[in-house]
């Protein structure tokens, strides 16, 4: 394979444009081998390099009192007090997922997994979000099947709790899945582990499973847009074997102790080539690696094949020589490979050697940290209109229309999904899915516990990027506070169309500084993440979707919140002002079946000073339960807690639109609910807070303003009837939106 001619169809098929290629032969002066253009390949497409991202992804507030280590390692770290820190990341596994839904999801949960303890951390936690194409696609069952069982499949066998996560549908999703799978661990602050290579002379070790074929040019399929071809496209989806990782993540743990490692990197997108490059590249050093070396499962694998698999459970070290014995027993103890490949050098040169010849000799920095960084034009987004309450007629039958929406593909219960993933394993889960947040407690400490959400709202993206970024921050940020967490930090998942075009750039730009204009005012930094572009199928775009995974902190999980602990009696309060903003709603696309209007304007200020006055009540054990409001609004809020309660409540709403206030998606609100003996001691403490007394909890029905009621029955058989009905291929046809 290394004679193979380096042809513009060659290149091209690599996924480098024209002047990319220009600019590798600029660097070497010659013409790549076939080894080394798959090492740029590798290195430079967008899902390793962040090349049309990386100027705006800069402008991200990234440090805070009780950050550790913030982007560019494996994850993010955050300090939560006691010695000990919270390490975690979102990652996206999209294109693999569409192509093989099993495969592509679970090795994107394992490749989550090995960014967390690849830095000292044992895992936790783990969540996903997840987003389909319209529930009446063709292919959309087969890959919500094979999506949550890659996810529990995976997830259960490593033994890590899944605790939360979101699923969504929608027609753009149609022929490109989103999979972002978020992981958290817990580690002592002074034992992380990091990947820039230190000393020369050390020996490299690759360490794990076997190296095969599954994934050769995964990340550059990653980075590519979809056509009608793209099942041909199945071999580069890796093959994950999460009884191996166990394995895996037992050593590392061990090895980290014993002062082997003085540095480590797990094997993810482009395998031993991005591994040892940014080993390299960061430490200033080079690395020099003898393939024949390298433990393989396959006859005849060439230098190119070597070097691209993206196979499972791998990890490459920076070894202590005086420690190898110790080490390697590790891992012969664990059942895995360790095999010294390579060293460090003192010239900042990849070379790469197989069979005695010298197959690639390149600059490491200009494959790692110096890789290309576009500035690419783009375009503001055009406003959305604004859509006034008034201007929609209200329902004729508003109990039929909360069952609707209660039940509707967005809003129903998700259990078919969260019951096939192990949400109890490892005994620390106080809150299950299906609430606000997961609830984990730290294991060793008396009264700790860390909650974990996943948020976005990719309808009021299209609409606005910037209000749509900001309100993914502030939603996550609520979600932490309404079960009594201190929100800490977050980790982003950017999920857009192709940035070569302007307008999809704008919706990124803007998302990004609504974002980033978010994670200040809440003082929530941006510690980890990932971007993941070229999300199109025949040049249709996704709806853009920057998911936040976020991380908060409970001093005394004793004093939490759920949305189900409603008790007789209980006063039901909204923090927050009335409802009246339509635009871009649930309630619009469910009930008049269209998705027009600009999005809920996001108040900062607003999000700050009700969340810490929501946050600290829940501290000071007089809530017996708390939701914030998002999709749906108030009326929805207030089924859910019904719902989860087991009881009802009689509620005045206000007066005015009764769509608006019920089913109006204004920000910075919660619903809480107290017993009554605490009731005009809260209203006090509110002072001029928005604070509106909604009525009291009883009955077996939730009654509206003495308008309407539902039966709390008929209300969880709509909620919880919609999901197991589509999967079992049962649900009507709905009218799509317009």
């Amino acid at each position: 394979m290394t004679d193979i001619a380096i042809t513009p169809e060659l290149v091209a098929s690599h996924g480098l444009k024209p002047d990319e290629y220009r600019r590798i032969l600029d660097l070497i002066g010659r013409e790549p081998t076939i080894t080394e253009l798959g090492i740029f390949s590798a290195m430079w497409n967008e899902h390793c390099s962040y090349k049309s991202s990386k100027r705006w992804l800069r402008t991200l507030p990234t440090t805070g009192a009780r950050v550790i280590q913030g982007p560019g390692e494996n994850a993010g770290v955050v300090d939560i007090g006691d010695g000990d820190c919270v390490v975690f990341k979102m990652e996206s596994h999209n294109h693999p997922s569409y192509i093989e839904p099993y495969q592509g999801a679970a090795t994107g949960v394992g490749g989550i997994l090995r960014d967390v303890f690849t830095m000292g951390a044992r895992p936790i936690a783990a969540m996903n979000a997840l987003r389909f194409g319209a529930p009446d696609h063709p292919k959309t069952r087969h890959l919500v099947s094979g999506v949550v069982a890659g996810v529990g499949g995976y997830g259960n066998s490593f033994g890590v709790p899944t605790v939360g996560g979101e699923v969504n549908f929608h027609p753009r999703y149609n022929g490109n899945c989103l999979v972002n799978a978020f992981a958290a661990g817990l580690a002592k602050t002074d034992a992380i582990f990091l990947s820039e290579a230190k000393g020369v002379g050390l020996p490299v070790v690759y360490l794990g499973a076997k190296t095969g074929r599954d994934g050769v040019g995964g990340a550059t399929m990653a980075s590519a847009e979809f056509d009608d071809k793209i099942e041909e496209k199945r071999p580069t989806v890796q093959v994950g074997d999460p009884f191996t990782e166990k394995c895996l993540l037992e050593a590392c743990l061990e090895l980290m102790k014993t002062g082997a490692v003085i540095a480590i990197q797990d094997m993810g997108a482009a395998g031993l080539t991005c591994s040892a490059v940014e080993m390299g590249a960061k430490g200033d050093l080079g690395i020099e690696l003898d393939l024949n070396k390298v433990p393989v499962r396959e006859e005849r694998m060439t230098p190119y094949e070597m070097m691209l698999s993206e196979s499972q459970e791998r990890m490459l070290m920076v070894l202590e020589p005086s420690k190898r014995e110790v080490a390697e027993a590790i891992f012969v103890k664990w059942g895995l490979d360790f095999a010294v490949v390579g060293k460090t050098t003192d010239d900042l040169r990849f070379r790469i050697l197989f069979d005695g010849a010298e197959v690639a000799n390149l600059p490491i920095k200009d494959l790692g940290d110096q890789a290309p960084e576009y500035d690419r034009p783009w375009t503001e987004p055009k406003p959305a209109k604004v859509i006034h309450a008034a201007d929609l007629p209200e329902p004729t039958d508003y109990a039929a229309t909360l069952l609707t929406i209660v039940g509707s593909p967005d809003i129903a219960s998700r259990r078919w999904v969260f019951e096939q993933y192990d949400t109890l394993i490892q005994g620390n889960s106080l809150q299950r899915p299906g609430g606000d947040s997961g609830v984990v407690r730290v294991e060793g400490h008396a009264t700790k516990a860390l909650a974990f959400s996943s948020d976005v709202t990719p309808r009021y993206c299209e609409a606005d990027p910037y209000q749509g970024g900001a309100q993914a921050v502030a939603e996550c940020w609520r979600n932490l506070t309404a079960v009594g967490a201190e929100p800490l930090a977050a980790t982003d998942n950017l999920n857009f169309g192709n940035p070569e075009k302007p307008e999809i750039m704008g919706q990124l730009v803007k998302a990004i500084e609504g974002i980033g204009a978010a994670c200040r005012a809440l003082d929530f930094p941006i510690v980890s993440g990932n971007v993941s572009l070229y999300n199109e199928t025949q040049g249709r775009a996704i709806l853009p979707t920057p998911t936040i995974g976020g991380v908060g902190l409970i001093d005394d999980r004793t004093k939490t919140a759920t949305i189900g602990g409603w008790a007789d009696g209980d006063v039901v309060f909204l923090v927050g002002g009335d409802g009246g903003h339509l635009g871009a709603s649930i309630y619009l696309r469910e009930i008049e079946t269209c998705e027009d209007g600009a999005p809920p304007p996001v108040d900062l200020q607003a999000e700050k000073r009700h969340g810490d006055f929501v946050r600290a009540l829940i501290r000071s054990g007089r809530v017996t339960a708390c939701h914030d409001l998002s999709d749906g609004g108030l009326g929805i809020a207030l089924a859910e807690m019904a719902m989860a309660s087991g009881k009802g409540a009689h509620v005045n709403v206000g007066g005015g639109p009764l769509h608006a206030l019920l089913f109006g998606e204004d920000q910075a609100r919660y619903v809480v609910s107290v017993p009554a003996t605490q009731a005009d001691t809260i209203q006090r403490e509110a002072g001029d807070l928005p604070l509106r007394e909604l009525g009291v909890v009883g009955g077996t029905a939730l009654v509206v303003n003495g308008a309407f009621s539902v039966e709390i029955a008929d209300l969880t058989v709509a909620h919880e009837s919609w999901f197991p009905n589509f999967m079992a291929g049962t649900v009507a046809e709905r009218p799509a939106a317009a």
